[in-house]
């Protein structure tokens, strides 16, 4: 038995208490930068498993030094999203919780993170539990606020990098859709997209539905809106170049005989390089202006950015060095290409503070034969088995591709 397998073999035994915690985390979900209950469950359970345990920015830090060695930072996310659950599980959520706009949830974990927090724990007690198989420092960090893009700088604004000092690599992972549950998916290059959300207020003119030559209407600005920015990724970016804009809300007005004075839009693009996100944000605007001029619009309108999320992009020595830990753990038949992600993530916002590469990868969810469930979606609900067990093996033997030697 090699050190890799000695370190993963108590993962048997922690199974039942794995499963629980995870059903438990399900049950009670918190929404980004609310998560006060899971960090304190987080906290007193790598504080009793030898942690030095920091809370800063939300999240929670825990640093476990063997001896001299490699530092390797293993993160997950821990919040729910406002999602009101359709599962049907007998450890369904019912939680409710008021956001900061001090409007009461629903509250879910519809994207996975309660599986990532429990894989992520099983792996801390497996680390704690063998220090005789590695040496190094070990650093878990969970971190709050994913989802709102906002936990990943809040710690980093906190003092993160004090905390944790240098570290050689940072790692994380993503319980998804594909590949089946059991295997993996792990890829050099960009992975995850840039994102960023605008909030666009548009001006007119208030008038009876009956007078619009009296008015100036910001619904039909809107619209206008709407329709020229399909042209930025249909005929500005290059067709070889990845890149969305999504118009996710349109609000304005109250009456169908009242012309409103100001019209709302939510904007959001996604892309697989900074320069080309910043091409979309630069386009949103110039086509905001031009069409509020073309209006009438007798205000300038007004936009906040806002959920920028960086380019999730993995070294590719750590990334091969990630690879061959996951054959010998998984075997190269469960070992996947990882094709770039329309999905965004702030994780790596610490490796670029910190200076480190980094390697994001994805473990399945769903077990063959059954029909994966979207993640976001109120019935998304990843088999317990061998999910659970599968995310905390691929962080050990991530981590161990440093660590043991």
């Amino acid at each position: 038995m090699d050190a890799l397998d000695a370190l993963l073999q108590p993962l048997d035994e922690l199974t039942g208490w794995q499963e629980e915690l995870y059903r438990d985390l399900h049950a009670h979900p918190e929404l980004s930068m609310q998560e006060e209950r899971t960090a304190g469950i987080v906290a007193q359970t790598l504080e009793e498993n030898g942690f030095t345990v920091h809370r800063l920015g939300g999240g929670v830090v825990g640093v476990l030094e063997n001896g001299a060695g490699p530092r390797v930072l293993v993160r997950a996310d821990m919040d729910g999203l406002p999602v009101r659950e359709e599962t049907g599980l007998e450890y369904a959520s019912t939680a409710t919780q008021v956001d900061r706009e001090g409007v009461e949830q629903p509250v879910m974990h519809a994207c996975g993170h309660d599986v990532h927090v429990a894989a992520g724990l099983a792996a801390a007690r497996l680390v704690a539990r063998g220090r005789e198989h590695w040496s190094g420092t070990y650093v878990a960090l969970f971190q709050p606020g994913e989802e709102t893009a906002e936990g990943a700088r809040a710690m980093l604004e906190d003092g993160l990098a004090e905390v944790v000092g240098p570290v050689d690599v940072a790692l994380a992972q993503h319980v998804l859709t594909d590949p089946v549950a059991g295997e993996v998916m792990v890829s050099a290059g960009p992975v995850l997209s840039t994102a960023q959300s605008v909030e666009i207020t548009v001006h007119g003119k208030g008038s009876h539905g009956s007078m619009p030559h009296l008015g100036v209407d910001p619904v039909v600005l809107a619209s206008s809106i709407v329709l020229r920015l399909q042209t930025l990724v249909a005929r500005e970016i290059a067709p070889g170049d990845f890149g969305v804009v999504t118009v996710g809300s349109v609000q304005a007005g109250g009456s169908a005989n009242v012309i409103p004075d100001s019209a709302r839009l939510l904007v959001n693009v996604r892309a697989y390089s900074e320069g080309v996100r910043e091409q979309l944000v630069e386009g949103i605007e110039r086509i905001v202006r031009a069409e509020c001029a073309a209006s009438g619009s007798p205000r300038e309108p007004e936009l906040v950015h806002s959920a920028r999320y960086p380019l999730t992009e993995n070294d590719p020595a750590a990334t091969a060095r990630v690879r061959e830990a996951f054959v010998g753990r998984f075997g190269e038949a469960a070992v996947h290409d990882m094709p770039p992600q329309t999905a965004s993530e702030d994780f790596s916002l610490v490796p670029r503070e910190l200076g480190v590469p980094s390697v994001y990868w994805g473990f399945g969810g769903f077990t063959a034969g059954r029909e994966p469930v979207a993640n976001h979606n109120p019935g998304f609900a990843p088999d317990v088995q061998p999910t659970l067990r599968t995310g905390a093996e691929a962080l050990v033997a991530a981590a161990g591709a440093w660590l043991v030697g």
